[in-house]
């Protein structure tokens, strides 16, 4: 690895205050240190995040969860109370991964396969960073891209709580990266389907969000012509594959709901 500045702030301010073009926020590190050795990115600082205190933890309300960026996946899965998002952050990568990795991080970097992204769009969360709060249908851009400026660093991410809701992915076995992944929350405003692994970024299936809101079962489902067209095509899944895995999936998580 090439020569870089490592700087370690105390508090969000000094972290602020240290951005300049050309820097890395340091989250988990799970997907920037891997790029960095490969040299396919070469910042001339990273500022590390995993000493500011403020950015970590789980807070309930009464109606929305509160999670600080830098709260990892295995304390998601531990002490998040809304049992869809527990079990998906308990089904990230390994123990190593999820005591290392952040949904902050994960939010932020926009894996096409990774599994918080279904969960934010999903649940309609907001992020909040220490320039603005971002509604969940506003952020996710495109591949690898997010409504984040350069340097604008997450703060946490809120969480309305669902009637109820269930995440159920197929995941390749190794990474256990979702080939397909679909979280389906009833809200007081409908049913909201979102999709992770299928396709460039994560996705509303507006099709899916209205047969179940008019009728929440299996049957609604089967009704839906899900397309190919623009889905991942790759060594793990054609697209027709993904297309057909969204009903199945969703089909899934309609079930452990109670539709």
């Amino acid at each position: 690895m090439y020569h870089f500045e490592y700087q370690r702030p105390a508090t969000l301010d000094e972290a602020v205050a240290l951005l300049k073009e050309d820097c890395k926020l340091l989250a988990g590190g799970q997907t920037l240190l891997p790029t960095m050795k490969q040299r396919l990115a070469q910042p001339e600082m990273l500022v590390d995040l995993g000493a500011i205190e403020t950015l970590r933890g789980v807070c309930p309300d009464d109606d929305k969860l509160a999670i600080g960026a830098m709260t990892t996946h295995a304390e998601v899965a531990s002490k998040a109370d809304i049992p869809a998002l527990a079990c998906l952050a308990a089904g990230i990568g390994d123990p190593q991964v999820r005591n290392r990795g952040t949904i902050g991080g994960s939010v932020a970097n926009n894996d096409p396969a990774a599994d918080y992204p279904a969960a934010v769009l999903g649940l309609n969360a907001q992020i909040t960073t220490n320039k603005r709060v971002i509604a969940a249908d506003d952020f996710f851009v495109d591949l690898f891209e997010t409504a984040l400026e350069e340097n604008e660093i997450i703060i946490n991410v809120t969480f309305p709580r669902p009637q109820a809701a269930a995440y159920v992915k197929f995941d390749n076995p190794a990474s256990r990266y979702a080939i397909v992944g679909v979280f389906v929350a009833k809200t007081g405003g409908g049913v909201r389907v979102a999709v992770t692994g299928a396709g460039p970024c994560v996705f509303r299936h507006k099709d899916l969000e209205t047969a179940l809101t008019s009728n929440f079962s299996a049957q609604s489902v089967d009704t839906v012509t899900v397309s190919a067209t623009g889905l991942n095509n790759d060594l793990h899944a054609s697209a027709e594959y993904r297309a057909n895995l969204i009903k199945v999936l969703t089909k899934r998580a309609v079930a452990q709901i109670g539709g």
